[in-house]
């Protein structure tokens, strides 16, 4: 037997959430285009009232460009090549933690990249090889065994002779090599 579910609402406007803004269809439905034409103001001054960077800044500064000869040295600074990456799958990253106000690297050290095998398995291989590191054996594993990447996926959806033409490069830029900076 269904069951029926009623819900009452009641939406109470409170005018004060919209002060200083021009009213329109926005107001009565979702229209952020109509809300950004109506409330939009250009500036039209300089920088002048902007604050030059602090000593602190500079100080994180100047530690991360001494870091910058290196990578471009070598290409790449350090790569973590066994973690693939995800939103908490490393420690919080600093460059000088003592004077840090807001941290967040992408990584636990700064100019540590990540990989992100969930797009192909190759290109992180290739990658990898390229600057000198090689692939965590149990990430590969992983990633050629028991998990699907993007550039399988798609890749497995494809026709056989769609495969075919795509193997030998008669088609190209099909949406597989996920990574390509398309």
């Amino acid at each position: 037997m269904a069951m029926a579910i009623t819900t009452e609402t009641e939406t109470t406007l409170t005018p004060d959430a919209w002060r200083g803004f021009a009213p329109g269809p926005w107001t009565e439905q979702v229209d952020v285009r109509d809300f950004i034409q109506r409330n939009y103001a250009p500036y039209t001054g300089d920088a002048s009232f902007l604050a030059g960077p602090t000593a602190r800044t500079t100080g994180i500064w100047s530690k991360l460009l001494a870091m910058f000869p290196a990578e471009r040295e070598r290409g790449i600074h350090d790569v973590d090549a066994s973690t693939p990456s995800t939103i908490t799958s490393h420690a919080p990253g600093y460059i000088d933690e003592a004077n840090e106000l807001i941290v967040g690297l992408q990584t636990d050290a700064p100019l540590k990249r990540a990989i992100i095998p969930n797009g192909g398995w190759r290109m992180v291989e290739n990658a990898l090889r390229t600057y000198g590191y090689e692939p965590d054996p149990d990430v590969k594993r992983i990633f050629t065994q028991y998990r699907k990447t993007h550039n399988d996926g798609v890749f497995d959806v494809y026709p056989p002779d769609v495969r075919k033409a795509r193997s030998s490069h008669i088609i190209t830029g099909l949406p597989d090599a996920y990574g390509r900076g398309r």
